[in-house]
């Protein structure tokens, strides 16, 4: 159960019309059984855009135009996939040499590494940072600004006090981050740009398991992953009594989100006052949906009635989306075990230059 809440978590996006982020995530995991023991997955602006892992030890893109690289560089995919195949190794020997710090043998352990950059096309400002954890905690990060590793756990100290001491790969991972990264990010965002910078507005549904649930506000198919969905009453948005959800792919790479409201203290004759508000990033206006029975829909039917099929819960629909992107959240389950990363506002991720040769692409090896 908490891999899946990390797992939705991560998927949530910045509401900055602007920013463009690119995101690489490394997972090893020790002791899991039928899971690779090394996954990679990159993503650009929430789209994922390739995978690797150690089952098939190829990079393949996910998307159609991430093919438009290999017109520049007919070698890309191969020399990405022996990239990481080198990141396997180093991170098949990271989880060991962090096990050994905890005086660990068996058991279940993941050691992650979360890398990349944003960049915000108004300003140009740009971000980056590079942070590993264990065991769902932060162990080591590199921190741009004071150009030094930061141990999170007293473990990681080793790490850092030799990790300081190379001076030039320190300015190797500030050119990295600085220079290369935002280049990569807006050279994938031209071949990606017919879809991801594509606005797509979802059906928005009022739903109800049983008359004491709560009534969820359900929006699917839209696109970008930078919206807002929220409950409001007689114009004021509201919060008590108000659960939201988060946002989850579709297998058509747009999403879906829900928002629940706890009716149960609230007057029949109130309801009507509620109103579902979605708004895309950029869009003027929002799509403004009210709370009359008649629209939800139930396990018995529109507005509690009889069920005719027509008003009914759409139990379906809803796990199909789900269902449809079955391959990307079991790769993601592991993957994305790092809610403990998102600490720090306004910070995305870089998939690895494969032109990189340092090791920034394969990843940090830890000094033992």
């Amino acid at each position: 159960m908490k891999l899946c809440v990390v797992v939705l978590l991560l998927l949530i996006h910045s509401s900055a019309a602007v920013l463009h982020t690119s995101r690489n995530f490394y997972t090893a995991s020790s002791g899991v059984p039928n899971f690779p023991e090394f996954v990679f997955v990159g993503y650009l602006d929430d789209v994922l855009t390739d995978h690797y892992d150690s089952n098939t030890q190829r990079a393949e893109p996910k998307q159609d135009w991430m093919n438009k690289v290999t017109a520049e560089d007919p070698q890309y995919w191969e020399r990405n996939t022996q990239n990481l195949l080198g990141a396997q190794q180093v991170n098949k020997g990271n989880i060991e040499t962090v096990k050994q710090r905890f005086n660990q043998t068996g058991g279940v352990h993941i050691f992650q590494r979360m890398y990349g950059c944003e960049w915000d096309d108004e300003t140009g400002e740009v971000k980056g940072y590079d942070q590993y954890g264990y065991d769902g905690d932060d162990f080591i990060s590199f921190d741009l600004k004071s150009l030094s590793w930061v141990a999170a756990k007293q473990q990681a100290f080793i790490s850092k006090m030799k990790l300081d001491k190379d001076k030039a790969e320190l300015a190797r991972w500030k050119n990295f981050y600085t220079q290369q990264c935002p280049d990569w990010l807006k050279k994938y965002l031209s071949y990606g740009q017919s879809t991801l910078k594509r606005t797509v507005f979802p059906s928005v549904s009022l739903l109800q398991k049983s008359p004491s649930s709560p009534v969820t506000c359900h929006a699917s198919g839209f696109y970008p992953n930078r919206i807002m969905l929220f409950w409001r009453r007689d114009g004021e948005e509201v919060h008590e009594g108000v659960e939201p959800g988060v946002s989850l792919p579709n297998h058509d790479g747009t999403f879906q989100r829900s928002v629940h409201l706890d009716l149960s203290s609230v007057p029949p004759a109130d309801w009507e006052k509620y109103e579902c508000v979605f708004k895309i990033s950029g869009a003027q206006e929002p799509t403004v949906t009210k709370l009359e029975r008649e629209r939800i829909r139930t396990n018995r039917g529109r507005g509690g009635g009889g069920g005719d099929g027509e008003g009914e819960f759409p139990v379906g629909p809803v796990i199909g989306a789900v269902l449809g992107a079955a391959v990307l959240i079991l790769v993601l389950v592991l993957v994305l075990v790092a809610v403990y990363f998102r600490k720090r506002q306004n910070q995305g991720f870089k998939r690895a230059s494969t032109s990189d040769t340092s090791s920034s692409s394969g990843g940090l090896p830890l000094p033992t």
